[in-house]
């Protein structure tokens, strides 16, 4: 299930390509159920004209395994864009709805066609707006018991934002939880000092050093290569 033939924007090592394509071949392979269905929600994203920049297969499903493992009923999405990682999500576990937020109407026209197209519009809902502002509202409903607390958090929007978002939502987390935030090792350029000016270095940074004197959490940043780039996740367990 590479997307190797979907998006051609990234400068890689071909290795990882063929690793991530070898891989997904015989752990997702095309009789998955899921398998076309994950390739045409790229395919549409992309025809419609988002940015290349949805989360890659490996990560999707590395992510939706987590939920699963955690048996989460309540997932929380920051940056949706065309509802890739969502979709993963719901149809890997049925039994969890996906709250995705995402800034950009454009974006979020399409990750609803893409949400219908799967089949998952009952599991999975599109908020329109700024995270920093549509959090608020959660953390009330949340706090009054409106809405359950989520079980998992994924953080892939504006980079700057990263640590605001991430403290924003520990309160609406259950205990055992997990929060990842992407984009985090940004091809090594966090120990860079020709990029340490870079916002996504200065957002990367923030929530690294933040998260570890948070006493709420414990967390690990893990490397990762893929068929996109070099980067990596932080992952936090709410204690």
């Amino acid at each position: 299930m590479s997307t190797e033939n979907i998006f051609v924007t990234h400068k890689l090592d071909p290795k990882w390509t063929a690793v991530d394509g070898y891989t997904l071949s015989h752990l997702h392979p095309e009789s998955h159920q899921h398998h076309k269905l994950l390739n045409d929600v790229l395919i549409n994203t992309r025809d419609q004209g988002l940015p290349d920049i949805s989360t890659y297969p490996v990560l999707a499903k590395f992510l939706a395994l987590q939920c699963r493992i955690g048996k989460v009923e309540h997932a929380l999405e920051i940056g949706t864009l065309g509802g890739y990682t969502a979709i993963w999500i719901a149809t890997q576990n049925p039994g969890t709805h996906v709250t995705a937020i995402e800034i950009d109407p454009r974006h979020a026209e399409v990750a609803r066609q893409n949400i219908e197209m799967a089949g998952v519009s009952d599991r999975v809902t599109v908020i329109v707006g700024a995270g920093l502002d549509v959090i608020p509202k959660l953390q009330e409903e949340v706090a009054s018991g409106k809405r359950p607390k989520f079980g998992f958090v994924y953080i892939d929007a504006d980079k700057m934002n990263n640590w605001a978002y991430f403290q924003a939502t520990i309160p609406m987390i259950s205990s055992g939880g997990c929060i990842f935030v992407d984009n985090i090792v940004r091809k090594g350029n966090i120990v860079s000092e020709e990029h340490q000016k870079d916002e996504g270095v200065i957002g990367a940074r923030k929530v690294i050093e933040c998260a570890g004197k948070e006493q709420r959490v414990d967390a690990v940043v893990l490397q990762t290569v893929s068929e996109k780039n070099y980067d990596g996740v932080l992952m936090a367990v709410v204690k």
